[in-house]
């Protein structure tokens, strides 16, 4: 995979408030990816994007809430999130990125 294509497979960081402690205490960051990203692709992505190295990945499906505005009813988009871990040593910077 080319690195134009490893870098768009990263959609956004995911803040939360789970994320925001996760990455406290345990090193961890939590993106939004695409729905199909693997977890040697993410791996990758995130080492050329930050320049860091990457320790473990875990992958997770979410699935899209259903919500209704009046008799309207409709569905969100399910979305895939990674969990990153970094090696020690390493850190991203979210605010800058």
């Amino acid at each position: 995979m080319s690195n134009l294509n490893l870098l768009s497979l990263i959609q956004a960081p995911h803040v939360s408030e789970k994320a925001t402690l996760k990455t406290e205490s345990d090193r961890q960051y939590v993106f939004r990816v695409v729905r199909n990203a693997d977890k040697l692709h993410v791996k990758k992505a995130i080492e050329l994007a930050f320049g860091v190295k990457v320790e473990k990945v875990n992958l997770l499906n979410v699935k899209g809430k259903e919500k209704r505005v009046g008799r309207f009813k409709g569905k969100r988009s399910d979305w895939k999130k990674a969990y990153v871990k970094l090696q020690p040593g390493f850190s991203i910077d979210l605010a800058t990125a």
